[in-house]
């Protein structure tokens, strides 16, 4: 099997992030620009720190190559840092010290634990309209959720959510597809399992393929998570201080997802790797997974295409984080290094097109109408997620790479693999979750 090239989502559920997890890893940075007292003494210097490797750094260098070119006058550093812990611890303590870059990226439902008022300084948002950049901009669940007691600490650069990968050939051959190539749609769960059983009938293998196991494997939880929010219902109140699972809605829909394990329509066992590689060599029908594989199906040369997770619950829904900009706390903010630090947000988002181009979904709206976006398949084909993205209650232990994710992904891992009965899951997920919401928040100086 033909192994894809390691991503800083594979790191993460890998080996890797195992050690990153632990601290094991440093956090490795790399400079991509000349050091400040190299440039023009009249320069504004402007400090980037974001976790962007992979695919996705060498798209960010590219982009901000370009911001380099169109703007002489700003000294711009930035700094690539370990992506999940090391990368948010250090970047709280910078904050904590008040000696923090001018700008930084931040998973969006991490914010509220990240400490705003006291890690993260607020947006000008006069300043961000003088750039032209307003908050009409935006979906306005996902601004609002950049938004802490009535000011804006984060804004938002894309959505990454879960999407549904299918091969073309197979789903042709299976009587899937619609007369304009796109996949049919699935209503309901029992339309989706028909389209499993249809790819299984063409391939002789399970019509689905998705990480089931592996260390740090978060993939379960982001599945149950899709479809647990397409029942209408929460797994934590709104604020994020309290438990409300609802036992019967996620029980229906552990019963769902081990039932296609059962009948053989989803492969039981598979880690990161080899879940990408199965449906990467054209072996599976389908595949669930963020958005962020596009280039690793793309290079393989493979005829497949992507759309949003269908809606099988009722509501729909599509687990994501989104990435966001921030402004780690300085204690003297303000002056011609903040102004370039909104320049830079105003560029990058006016310029996300470029930025799509990796799979992430832009929140910068008047991309999604940009010719350029529109040519770009099949990222545009899932662009109307953007209006149904799932996000974390805001908690300390919750976003990307969070407390949340891991235990609950190994929670849902269990029911994937048979190793766990739906039942006995929502129940140690419960139990869980209880124990998060009674631990303080670990990182120094910020909210609990």
């Amino acid at each position: 099997m033909q192994r894809p090239p390691l991503t800083r989502r594979r790191a993460l559920t890998g080996g890797l992030g195992a050690l990153a997890a632990t601290g094991t890893l440093g956090p490795l940075t790399s400079g991509c620009s000349a050091p400040y007292d190299t440039v023009a003494s009249d320069a504004t210097r402007l400090r980037f720190w974001h976790l962007f490797g992979g695919g996705d750094g060498v798209t960010m260098t590219a982009m901000l190559a370009d911001f380099r070119a169109a703007h002489p006058g700003i000294a711009l550093e930035d700094t690539v840092l370990k992506w999940g812990a090391p990368y948010y611890t250090k970047l709280g303590m910078a904050g904590a010290g008040g000696r923090a870059p001018e700008l930084a990226v931040l998973h969006l439902a991490r914010l509220a634990g990240f400490g705003p008022g006291t890690l993260l300084d607020p947006f000008d948002l006069g300043l961000l309209a003088e750039l032209g950049v307003r908050a009409s901009d935006f979906p306005p669940d996902i601004w609002r959720r950049g938004q802490v007691a009535g000011r804006q600490y984060a804004v938002p650069l894309d959505t990454h959510p879960v999407v549904l990968y299918y091969q073309t050939e197979i789903c042709e051959q299976a009587g899937l597809l619609a007369d304009d190539g796109t996949l049919k749609p699935l209503r309901s769960p029992e339309e989706f399992a028909d389209a499993l059983r249809a790819a299984k009938e063409v391939t002789g293998r399970p019509g689905l393929v998705t990480e089931t196991l592996g260390p740090d494997c978060i993939t379960p939880w982001r599945l149950f998570s899709t479809f647990y929010a397409q029942t209408g219902a929460r797994v934590l109140s709104a604020d994020g201080a309290r438990l409300a699972l609802d036992e019967e809605k996620a029980l229906r829909v552990l019963e769902f997802m081990a039932s296609l394990g059962e009948e053989g329509l989803w492969m039981r066992r598979a880690d990161y790797v080899s879940s990408v590689g199965l449906f990467g060599n054209g072996d599976i029908g389908f595949h669930l997974n963020g958005e962020w594989e596009i280039s690793t199906f793309t290079t393989s040369g493979i005829p497949f295409s992507m759309t949003p997770v269908p809606t099988l619950f009722g509501t729909p829904a599509a687990q994501a984080d989104c990435h966001a900009f921030v402004l780690p706390h300085q204690r003297d903010r303000g002056g011609p290094g903040d102004r370039a630090a909104h320049t830079l947000v105003a560029w990058l988002l006016k310029h996300s097109v470029d930025w799509a181009e990796g799979g992430h979904v832009p929140a910068y709206t008047p991309v999604l109408d940009d010719p350029a976006y529109l040519e770009l398949e099949p990222q545009s084909a899932y662009r109307d997620v953007i209006d149904h993205v799932a996000l974390d209650a805001p908690a300390w232990f919750t976003g990307s790479a969070s407390r949340m994710w891991i235990e609950l992904g190994a929670v849902f891992s269990g029911v994937l693999t048979g190793a766990r009965s739906p039942r006995n899951a929502v129940a140690e997920a419960k139990k869980r979750l209880r124990t998060l919401l009674d631990t303080p928040n670990p990182l120094p100086g910020a909210a609990s």
